[in-house]
């Protein structure tokens, strides 16, 4: 690959949740752009078998984002292996759907711990690399933080609290010349949407959704738009352009559209 093809030569990008999905392509397009990269997750066989297709000099790290201590050791023994980190991308990230009530008490709070917590333990593990580096955070959010929607409480409350968090980490950072930024994705081609989809009430749910909020997106074209803004260091990242245009719109509007397009189909399919 030509070198001007490599704008990332000499850096280090750490990605969590890096088994699958996103995490998994966003990793392998960090490393083509010259990046070294260190997958952090849970499941150290997919990570091996992703590492051993990046090029450069990549790594594993078995840690649950949850376990402040874990992913304390993981930093350090970056930091010792590299020596420097540049990029981190707090993607870590857990999906459920079904009625609140109905929901375990306990599966609920994961969802919380991981998208959120997990999130914000990722980024203080990592920060005194960023402020040497002067480097980037990238926390992967959803359109979820736009447009709450039914049967996805604790996953829309943990994205809009990964946005919150985001935007007020920015100000905190940019002194000491670190950005961040938050993407948003709709819905995107990966494993924990065709899990989702395996539900038919759910896939029926979604479809019942304004377009294009009711589509699925390609993952690739997602991940390019991740790509370029983690090249301009951008404080805002669209995985579908079509996202964009939710920024504009009332907060207080989206939901009473999603609402009353789902309160006939839910009332329909209530639990007894």
């Amino acid at each position: 690959m030509p070198e001007v093809a490599r704008p990332l030569s000499g850096k280090v990008a750490v990605v969590s949740g890096a088994a699958r999905g996103i995490g998994a392509a966003l990793a392998d397009r960090l490393a083509r752009a010259g990046a070294d990269v260190a997958l952090l997750g849970l499941e150290p066989d997919l990570l091996a078998e992703n590492a051993a297709r990046l090029p450069g000099e990549p790594s594993c790290w078995e840690a649950d984002v949850t376990d402040q201590k874990a992913l304390q050791v993981a930093a350090a023994g970056i930091a010792e292996r590299y020596g420097r980190t540049d990029i981190v991308v707090a993607n870590a990230g857990l999906g459920n759907g079904g009625w609140f009530a109905e929901t375990a008490a306990d599966e609920h709070s994961r969802i919380i711990e991981v998208n959120l917590l997990g999130s914000i333990n990722t980024a203080r593990a990592f920060l005194p690399a960023l402020r040497q580096n002067r480097g980037y955070l990238l926390q992967i959010a959803s359109a979820a933080a736009l447009v709450p929607a039914p049967l996805m409480t604790a996953y829309c409350a943990s994205k809009s609290g990964v946005e919150a968090y985001a935007h007020s980490l920015r100000a905190e950072l940019a002194v000491d010349g670190v950005g961040v930024g938050v993407a948003y994705l709709s819905w995107t081609d990966t494993d924990m949407v065709r899990t989702a989809d395996e539900d038919p009430f759910l896939r029926e749910l979604r479809s019942n959704l304004p377009w294009p909020a009711n589509r699925t997106g390609a993952l690739e074209p997602a991940v390019d738009r991740l790509m370029a803004g983690i090249l301009r260091r951008a404080p805002h990242i669209y995985g579908q352009p079509w996202v964009r245009a939710l920024q504009w719109v009332p907060r207080g509007m989206v939901p009473a559209v999603t609402n009353r397009r789902s309160t006939k189909l839910l009332t329909q399919r209530k639990p007894l």
